[in-house]
């Protein structure tokens, strides 16, 4: 460990470090918006072009404990099944249309969110999934962070950046 002069107390900062912290607030101040999300989200890999034909949540957990470890980010094809166990409201309005929003328990201590573009899937008005639901659903697993990540390409339609076709099964009738 480098010498140097020991940790100052009651909060207050070097100029140098303080100087760091700022530097790097402005920076990720300076970022675009867009690379948050998906909208301009390059994936690091080439996007898959199948998914798994039944119901594989622990391939899903793998997923997305590589990412948490890690792991190479890029958006990949996921087939979970399990529990609602929240939803919202109301849909809300976004740049690419309008979407509702529900989690699903995937195990006893996990639970994903779930996109469903209601401009693009053949739905009821939304609310049309209920806390309690059996469900199961085909889309794109994305992962950005710990506290930004789910599943959204829950629709039957592809495009240049996603080319496999989602779905939500409720209860047995199937929404895509």
């Amino acid at each position: 460990m480098p010498a140097g002069p020991p940790p100052r107390r009651g909060g207050h900062l070097s100029l140098p470090a303080a100087c760091l912290v700022a530097s790097a607030l402005l920076m990720q101040a300076a970022a675009p918006a867009a690379l948050a999300r998906h909208r301009s989200h390059k994936p690091e890999a080439a996007p898959p072009t199948s998914v798994a034909a039944i119901c594989d949540n622990a391939d899903f957990q793998a997923k997305q404990q590589a990412f948490e470890n890690g792991g190479p980010k890029g958006d990949v094809a996921v087939h979970i099944c399990g529990t609602v166990v929240a939803v919202a409201a109301h849909s809300s309005r976004t740049r690419s249309g309008v979407h509702g929003y529900f989690y699903v328990a995937v195990a006893p201590d996990i639970s994903i969110r779930i996109v469903t573009n209601l401009d693009e899937m053949h739905t009821p008005a939304w609310p049309w999934v209920s806390k309690g639901d059996k469900v199961e659903v085909v889309g794109r697993y994305y992962y950005d962070s710990y506290r930004s990540q789910g599943i959204d390409w829950t629709h039957r339609g592809t495009g240049r950046s996603w080319p496999i076709p989602g779905f939500v099964t409720v209860n047995g009738t199937k929404y895509d």
